[in-house]
């Protein structure tokens, strides 16, 4: 009996230090261990079993006392649950629309590209048929500028034309006949160009000069002037080789530089494309250079040189003897035979 009352204060006094459930487990059966009489064991077990209903009583209190504050404890708990349950499912749902999504996004990514691929073709089919609407549009375009002779501008067209249908409007079939056309006048042009560069070479510059000194003749017959013509100074001329040999090889903007670049001078379809003869055989050569054919012209030059020159000398022979007879009339008409 003294060992089990020794017991019993021992699991009392750890009940009261201690509020660990483990160690009062512990306690009790280390105390049920060290008691060998069975009444002791009883004794220790009416004692839990005392301490369990008091507890339940007490459990019974303190929920009838906070029984209010429990219920809504519960339901709030409740509550929280059902939100989180469904916010879980939630998400679930997210996770496949959002899986769903990107295999959509896949589909009309490869559509939005096939789009994108046939939208770029139809633009380049577009480009083409406005291609070859302004194609058809040359022979006509191509004759007028000739008639007005903007060569320049029908050497651009002409040679623009040309890479084009043997470029990329190769394989059109329909414009064979045009194809075959537009390159036998390009094969040509040069024969025009270099036809009219010999005709302002030799034959304007000449014939200016010859209007000049006949313009001169008239007014020193009004005034009785018996003195000769004076001579003209033709090292100032302005020739084709000055021309080039100023555009070759004077520095931008320095004082020699009296002409225009040859690379610089631009055709104004406006104005008469004759009204300055340097610059319109400086578009000659320019549409001769687009044309690929200066080593012909060159050639043709040289071939026609001799016989050109002869024919200067034979105009201004005729020039000088009919002025000269002019003259001779006007002063025996005054009675002043010379």
């Amino acid at each position: 009996k003294m060992a089990a009352g020794e017991a019993v204060g021992r699991y009392r006094s750890t009940m009261s230090k201690s509020k660990d459930p483990s160690g009062l487990l512990i306690s009790v059966i280390r105390t049920l261990s060290t008691s060998d009489d069975v009444e002791d064991r009883e004794t220790e077990k009416g004692r839990l079993e005392e301490a369990y209903e008091k507890c339940d009583r007490d459990l019974d209190e303190l929920i009838v006392q906070h029984y209010t504050e429990l219920t809504t404890a519960i339901r709030t708990y409740q509550s929280i649950t059902e939100r989180i349950t469904n916010s879980r499912n939630k998400i679930k749902q997210v996770k496949e629309n959002l899986l769903s999504c990107k295999m959509l996004l896949h589909c009309k990514r490869d559509e939005l590209r096939k789009l994108w691929i046939e939208g770029i073709e139809h633009k380049h089919v577009l480009n083409l048929l406005d291609e070859i609407e302004n194609i058809k549009q040359v022979p006509q375009k191509l004759e007028q500028c000739m008639a007005s002779k903007h060569y320049l501008n029908a050497t651009d067209m002409l040679v623009s034309a040309v890479d084009s249908l043997e470029g990329p409007l190769l394989q059109v079939e329909g414009l064979s006949d045009l194809r075959l056309e537009l390159h036998s006048k390009k094969m040509n042009m040069h024969l025009v160009l270099i036809d009219e560069l010999h005709r302002h070479l030799y034959i304007k510059s000449t014939n200016r000069v010859g209007q000049r000194n006949k313009e001169k003749g008239r007014i020193s017959s009004l005034v009785k002037d018996a003195s000769p013509v004076p001579l003209k100074d033709v090292t100032n001329l302005s020739t084709p080789r000055k021309f080039l040999e100023t555009s070759q090889f004077s520095t931008p903007g320095s004082s020699s530089m009296r002409e225009t670049s040859l690379l610089e001078i631009k055709e104004d379809m406006e104005l008469d494309p004759e009204e300055n003869s340097t610059v319109f055989m400086g578009i000659l050569i320019k549409g001769l250079a687009k044309l690929k054919k200066i080593p012909e012209t060159v050639k043709a030059i040289q071939d026609r040189l001799e016989q050109e020159l002869k024919q200067i000398v034979k105009r201004s022979t005729t020039q000088v003897a009919d002025n000269g007879y002019q003259r001779g009339e006007n002063l025996s008409q005054e009675n002043q035979p010379r």
